[in-house]
């Protein structure tokens, strides 16, 4: 859910949009020069497409020196990096069909591929990957040209294509996979992923809190997906909602400046909101943060061979600065006791082990490089390095001391080994002594003679050997940076700041001794996270009670409300107030609880929803005109205690997404004639179906069959009399058929039960789910063995069926 408010005269992105084909970077159809289809001499040039140029003077340059793979690994690490990077993906574990997904991966796909060439000197075309647990990640040792182009792999690419797009597998590069496992993610933590586009690692980390939780519960954990780039935002909520997920949101803040949402006690004890005490949560700090910070990426060379042109020996140097300050700001939001994983897709040392040592200086012992070498046993990795140079211009540095002045404001201290700041003498008015500046922030004086004694190459005396690299010959992937950090006790003063501006500050620490929404560096210009008095007032004003459907919450939804009255010109000065504060997240959504008791009422008595199922505060809609709710959303208790603390604090965190879709309103003329006016949404009804009593039947495996195959059927047709039958004493709308495994069915085991949403219309059953999806059902139950086996011709129905035209069918033109 979430995207642009309609309101901004440009158009929601579409699923379409990111079906577009991608460029083949494999390939360059330009002519000689890359301009204007003309060679060097200006005639046109008539030759075939070569691919891009795999070389680099300047890389070799650089990583020889840095000494980043021994000089008799270095023919085989090129050898490897020149070679496209195998495809892997990962099962879904809370899929339905995890188990007979690695199954059929393990008994089918393995066997009937083991003779397939590879053209590489693995012997298994495809195989688990080792260090991942219960064989869920799967390398398979062709590229994705391969795949797409090889016709006996055919069965097999469709496979992946299929599943992929349903959500039971994800694609994903293999060391993708490894920061997530390091973080030790539980059901109830809350996780804070600062740099999530375009969405693989969140919805691995969403796998994980879901993997530990009851069937049919929801985790009391959450996470929090961020993106500063809109667009990658609305890529990343297009590869998540394919979880499914009531736990999840989706924000769009420059991740060095995420709010803290820290409560101020003072500040709203007078007003009317809600009282401190009556919230959950008094600030969002997390339990465990992936920081995979932007970077230079040349860890990515072979999926991405254009790299090869771009790269410089600038690149790394440009993200430093940046990497520390995302780093930073993630460790103020993390608890103590708890875990930070920072990773980079870089081989650089200048964004890798020296952010990490910076860190660490900063931190003065309030945070801890962990040693995680016997965790995951089974992964090739390497050290990280205790020395490296610097490199400005095609000039190398193996100390700030040999800088020159002039670079010195592209090139700082922290990029190096030791971090020291060696001052001029000579801008120190004839001062004898050199002063050093240590950025752990301490201070000490040393003479000229003992700066000159300090050795030419640089060596930190940091724990930096327990990061990880992971490099590309290792293990035939892509190359990775990852450290494990762990905060013992709160940040120092020196690594953070008071916020302080023209409105007032906060002080360096909150009232429990957390660091609690601050900013980390003096020199870090930082967004004012909490309002001044004033505002803070007329916002309690707004959210005096979150829940109630006539108070505005958001810029958009206010102004669309006072277009449609024609009230906004005569609006009460406190009113245009509100407006004022409440306009600040442009282009975004409002997120606003449903509390239409009217409407809800109808939902629960129409579709027999029992008590049991917590609905009070947990439904949620993009829309404040309560009359023209399209879609609500359900959010679990844990996303539904930050929303609360946002309100309170005025709004900082920026939604872009957020909660599962649960209902969705009819537009189609039998939709209107039915007694509900909204159906169950197929991402929701997972969830809802071991809480509804009504609108409900059980299908044989005959019946279901047929459901899936010609998507409409007629009671008549129906090969169980007695079904057809009781399918037409239902009400008219939205209905929910269920697999019959057997002669009865336990309420129980409801939760692990196949069930799809259908529509109950004047003479059929009609399933409301995509031909894609149930093409896909009627394969996992043949599998099973749930279902017999369908001829060609029965499937080729399942793409061709007619879908009745005055029912929406849910998924069409989403």
């Amino acid at each position: 859910m979430g995207g642009r408010g309609r309101g901004n005269n440009r158009a929601r992105t579409q699923r379409k949009h990111f079906k577009q084909s991608r460029e083949n970077v494999w390939r360059d159809d330009r002519k000689s020069d890359g301009r204007n289809g003309s060679d060097a001499s200006g005639e046109t040039a008539n030759k075939s497409w070569e691919p891009f140029e795999t070389q680099n003077s300047a890389f070799s340059e650089y990583y020889k020196e840095q000494g980043t793979v021994a000089p008799d690994e270095w023919d085989t690490f090129m050898e490897v990096l020149h070679k496209p990077l195998p495809a892997a993906f990962r099962v879904n574990s809370s899929s339905p069909f995890c188990e007979d997904l690695r199954s059929q991966l393990e008994n089918d796909f393995m066997k009937s591929l083991e003779f397939e060439d590879t053209g590489d000197d693995e012997k298994n075309a495809i195989r688990p990957l080792p260090w991942y647990p219960e064989n869920l990640a799967w390398h398979a040792n062709y590229s994705r040209m391969q795949l797409r182009k090889n016709k006996s792999l055919e069965r097999f690419h469709e496979f992946l294509k299929q599943e992929n797009e349903i959500g039971n597998i994800t694609r994903q590069e293999a060391v993708s996979m490894v920061p997530p496992l390091f973080l030790d993610v539980r059901p109830d933590h809350f996780v804070l992923d600062m740099c999530a586009a375009p969405g693989s690692k969140t919805f691995q980390l969403l796998e994980i809190i879901y993997k530990s939780s009851c069937s049919g519960t929801l985790p009391t954990g959450m996470v929090v997906a961020n993106d500063v780039d809109i667009q990658r935002s609305n890529l990343l909520i297009h590869q998540t909602k394919r979880m499914c997920t009531a736990n999840l949101i989706v924000t769009n803040h420059e991740a060095q400046h995420f709010p803290g949402c820290r409560l101020s006690k003072k500040r709203l004890n007078s007003s009317g909101a809600k009282a401190p005490e009556d919230l959950n949560l008094s600030q969002l700090m997390f339990d465990r943060i992936l920081c995979d910070v932007p970077c230079s990426g040349d860890g990515t060379l072979r999926k991405a061979p254009d790299i090869w042109r771009k790269w410089n020996f600038g690149m790394g140097n440009g993200f430093h600065g940046l990497q520390i300050k995302i780093a930073m700001r993630g460790l103020c939001l993390l608890k103590e006791g708890s875990r930070m994983v920072y990773s980079t897709c870089s081989m650089n040392p200048v964004e890798d082990e020296a952010v990490v040592a910076e860190i660490l200086r900063r931190c003065e012992g309030s945070v801890e490089l962990l040693d995680v070498k016997n965790e995951l046993p089974e992964l090739v990795r390497r050290p990280g390095l205790k020395k490296w140079k610097v490199c400005d211009k095609g000039m190398w540095f193996e100390s700030y001391k040999d800088v020159p002045k002039s670079r010195r404001g592209s090139i700082i201290p922290s990029m190096f080994p030791t971090g020291r700041n060696f001052a001029d003498p000579n801008e120190d008015d004839g001062n004898a002594d050199l002063e050093v500046v240590e950025n752990d922030a301490k201070k000490q004086r040393i003479d000229e003679d003992t700066a000159n004694t300090v050795a030419d190459e640089e060596v930190s005396d940091l724990p930096l050997d327990r990061c990880i690299r992971i490099v590309p010959h290792d293990q035939n992937s892509g190359a990775f940076f990852i450290a494990v950090l762990y905060k013992t006790s709160p940040l120092p003063a020196t690594a953070i700041q008071e916020k302080q501006n023209n409105r007032g500050c906060n002080s360096a620490q909150a009232e429990d001794g957390s660091e609690g929404d601050l900013a980390v560096e003096a020199n870090i210009d930082v967004l004012d996270a909490i309002p001044d008095d004033d505002a803070v007032e007329t916002c309690a004003d707004a959210v005096a009670d979150v829940s109630a459907p006539d108070d505005a919450r958001n810029g958009n939804e206010v102004t669309a409300a006072s277009e449609a009255t024609g009230n906004e010109e005569g609006a009460k000065p406190q009113e245009k107030k509100k407006l004022q504060l409440q306009g600040k997240w442009k282009g975004i959504d409002p997120v606003v609880f449903f509390q239409d008791e009217v409407t809800l009422n109808k939902i629960k008595d129409f579709y027999g929803i029992d008590e049991s199922f917590p609905f009070s505060g947990h439904l949620v809609t993009r829309n404040f005109d309560m009359n023209h709710v399209k879609r609500i959303y359900y959010i679990s208790k844990s996303v539904k205690d930050a929303l609360e603390l946002n309100f309170a604090v005025g709004q900082q965190l920026k939604i872009a997404s957020v909660g599962l879709k649960m209902f969705e309103r009819q537009s189609s003329k039998e939709g209107n004639a039915s007694p509900c006016s909204f159906r169950i949404s197929s991402e929701g009804l997972p969830l809802l179906l071991p809480h509804v009593t009504k609108q409900i039947l059980y299908a044989s495996k005959a019946d279901f069959k047929h459901l899936l195959q010609y998507k409409s059927v007629k009671f008549s047709d129906f090969v169980d009399s007695g079904f057809g039958e009781l399918a037409s004493k239902l009400l008219m709308g939205c209905c929910v058929i269920v697999l019959k495994t057997g002669d009865k069915t336990l309420p129980n085991k409801k939760a692990q039960q196949i069930a799809i949403g259908c529509w109950k219309g004047r003479g059929s059953i009609t399933v409301m789910v995509t031909a894609v999806e149930c093409q896909e059902m009627i394969e996992r139950l043949i599998i099973r063995g749930d279902i017999e086996s369908s001829s060609a011709e029965e499937v080729g129905a399942i793409q061709e069926s007619p879908v009745a035209e005055d029912i929406d069918v849910e998924g069409k033109g989403e």
